[in-house]
């Protein structure tokens, strides 16, 4: 005879057999938040690309788009706040105070945390900047929530959870995540993974005040100067039109001057993958891939890069694609939009050359376009 008490088989594990009803404690938590990055009067972009995602969210979800400000008192910190309007945004928080006019860990997880324990959002969106992934895991773990970093995808699943996607082992795996016990569900997205949305002239609609007490004398860490690195040589991959970058079918250092050239003639930015930064033969702010920069160029240009999963990533928004490369089995070839079968180092000074003689200074400028 059939013990049901003994013999009834448990109950699926993992997401299939968890309970899809919400709990009723977190039905109070309700709308998408996005973390407007403000520093010294300027908006990250990343923080516009988050709005155009969290809009989608949102309507899928049936529930408000919030921009979330924390600024010091001025002109700046309002700008930010209309620009989140224009971006999508159907309300925005803003939390003004003088200790929050440079970024620091304390006075900033204060006001966020704040704000999320007294308004609730359902799903809390930040780039992962070096602010924003700094900002993330403190408010994460001040809340006891979860935390998925570094997302290349996002999405509702049917019971009305977030679905966020990320690489692991290494790149070799794409992973779906689910914050199902704890709210509000937190996701990190780097810069250009996600589109750029329009911008629209929305006036400004309703705007929520809010006020954190905080002190000056109980922060710790104090804002001795500010020494801007505009000037610095570092690479600006991130946001280029044009990238041509090199990978290990280069052979050897010297041959990246080929990249180098072509980059130069064509007034693009220039990259690699993550091998040559592990050889040192680039540094890694030349990285482009999961663990490098990710990129949405309207011309991408890969000379000798097979293409694995790591570097598809970091790619995968260009408009346009050419790869180069001797393997015509090369992973590369699977998502590049144009491919060409040769040897990179005998094809690009040849590309060079012929790039040389037919674009003059104004026309490069008008490459992109």
């Amino acid at each position: 005879m059939l013990d049901t008490k003994r013999d009834t088989p448990p109950p699926a594990a993992g997401r299939a057999g968890m309970k899809k009803e919400l709990p009723e404690h977190f039905k109070d938590y309700r709308h998408v938040w996005v973390f407007i990055e403000l520093e010294r009067g300027q908006v990250h972009p990343v923080s516009f690309e988050l709005l155009g995602e969290g809009r989608k969210l949102a309507d899928q979800l049936g529930v408000e788009l919030a921009g979330v400000v924390l600024g010091p008192p001025g002109e700046a910190t309002w700008h930010a706040v209309a620009e989140a309007f224009a971006y999508g945004a159907d309300l925005a928080y803003i939390v003004e105070a003088p200790l929050l006019a440079d970024y620091r860990n304390e006075p900033f997880t204060k006001a966020m945390t704040d704000l999320v324990e007294t308004y609730k959002p359902e799903v809390l969106l930040l780039g992962a900047t070096t602010l924003g992934r700094d900002l993330a895991g403190s408010v994460a773990t001040t809340l006891l929530t979860g935390l998925t970093a570094d997302c290349t995808e996002l999405d509702v699943d049917t019971d009305g959870s977030l679905a966020a996607t990320r690489p692991t082992f290494g790149g070799s795996l794409l992973c779906t995540i689910y914050t199902l016990n704890c709210r509000p569900q937190m996701a990190t997205v780097r810069p250009r993974v996600m589109a750029m949305p329009e911008r629209t002239n929305k006036p400004v609609g309703r705007v929520i005040q809010h006020e954190v007490p905080m002190v000056e004398e109980e922060i710790v860490t104090k804002a001795l100067g500010f020494l801007s690195d505009g000037q610095s040589l570092s690479a600006n991959l991130a946001y280029a039109d044009v990238v041509v970058a090199g990978g290990l079918g280069l052979g050897a250092a010297e041959n990246l001057k080929l990249v180098k050239n072509l980059a130069r003639v064509i007034g693009a930015e220039y990259g690699c993958s993550r091998p040559l930064v592990q050889k040192g033969w680039m540094p890694a702010d030349r990285q482009i891939g999961q663990t490098g920069k990710t990129i949405r160029p309207k011309l991408y240009i890969a000379a000798g890069i097979s293409g694995a999963i790591q570097h598809r990533v970091g790619v995968g928004g260009a408009d346009l694609i050419v790869a180069i490369n001797t393997d015509p089995n090369a992973p590369i070839f699977d998502f590049a939009h144009l491919g060409v079968v040769t040897d990179a180092i005998r094809f690009l000074p040849s590309l060079t050359e012929v790039f040389t003689h037919r674009l003059s200074p104004h026309s490069r400028d008008k490459l992109a376009n």
